[in-house]
């Protein structure tokens, strides 16, 4: 079932994508699930593309309850190599006021582990390289993308990954400032650890709507604050995600494509059937 080599995961306000011409809505079922709605195959000018809103139309699944797994399973079975993810940040230095554009090279977990991470598991254990989180070649499609437009779009940046659903702590705000982290969100891991094991190139662009606690002379943070900044700027992902997706599905000459070549230490003897065959509707070229 191949559909579409490119895809956008809509985050926080954003879900759908104006403008485009819907080609079909894919309703697929993967063996960890469906996915959190229906997959919109458009057309950006005779680029087709995949859109998938995370938490669904209407925001209906917390980010600690996604099935993070199915997400990225359904991409993956729809032909996709390549995932340009946005996501709703809170800001944890000055230099990245609200309305601002963050494309982050690192990224501290600090989700609590009840969100399943990997399709490795259950009598297959693999291990891919995670030390780079996100495709620097997809980076470099980005960055002049978003100057050519006129966005703010502040790089080399580390994400925190929170659990959630309730925002930080003042304490844990100022302790993640103290590591040197730019900002903060609840959805990008296990997103871009499962993107990886599939060997789909993954970035996300972070729209900051907040100062998240620590800014003792702006508001703390509220859904309300977070939703109106959304909306404001949601003109302008929508903008970037057209502009983006004329530059993707080009040749790709990055490391994530054979990420999982080598990941799976047991041997084959002993690898878990049932698990293998799960495993084959994501990496057919492995099991």
């Amino acid at each position: 079932m191949k559909k579409a080599k490119i895809a956008f995961i809509g985050g926080s306000g954003l879900y759908d994508i104006e403008g485009a011409k819907l080609i079909e809505q894919v309703d697929i079922e993967t063996p960890w699930g469906r996915p959190a709605d229906k997959i919109d195959i458009v057309d950006f000018n005779g680029v087709t593309a995949a859109f998938l809103p995370r938490h669904g139309r209407g925001h209906v699944h917390a980010p600690h309850q996604l099935n993070f797994r199915a997400n990225i399973a359904a991409l993956k079975m729809i032909g996709v190599e390549e995932i340009v993810a946005f996501s709703a940040v809170g800001s944890l230095k000055e230099e990245i006021p609200p309305m601002d554009f963050v494309l982050p090279d690192q990224i501290i977990d600090r989700t609590k582990g009840i969100r399943p991470s990997t399709f490795f598991e259950d009598g297959v254990v693999g291990h891919v390289g995670f030390a780079d989180p996100f495709c620097s070649r997809l980076h470099d499609i980005i960055v002049p993308v978003a100057k050519e437009l006129g966005l703010k779009l502040h790089t080399k940046q580390t994400l925190v990954c929170m659990e959630g659903p309730a925002f930080s702590t003042r304490a844990e705000s100022n302790l993640y400032r103290s590591w040197g982290a730019g900002v903060i969100n609840m959805s990008t891991i296990p997103e871009a650890k499962l993107a990886r094991e599939v060997e789909i190139c993954y970035a996300v662009i972070c729209m900051s709507t907040d100062y998240d606690c620590w800014h003792e002379s702006e508001e703390d943070v509220t859904v309300e604050m977070v939703v109106n900044n959304m909306n404001t700027n949601s003109a302008n992902a929508k903008r970037l995600v057209k502009a983006i997706a004329a530059r993707l599905g080009q040749q790709r000459t990055c490391a994530c494509c054979g990420a999982s070549k080598f990941a799976v230490i047991t041997a084959p003897e002993k690898r878990n059937p049932v698990q293998v065959k799960k495993l084959a509707a994501i990496l057919p070229d492995y099991f």
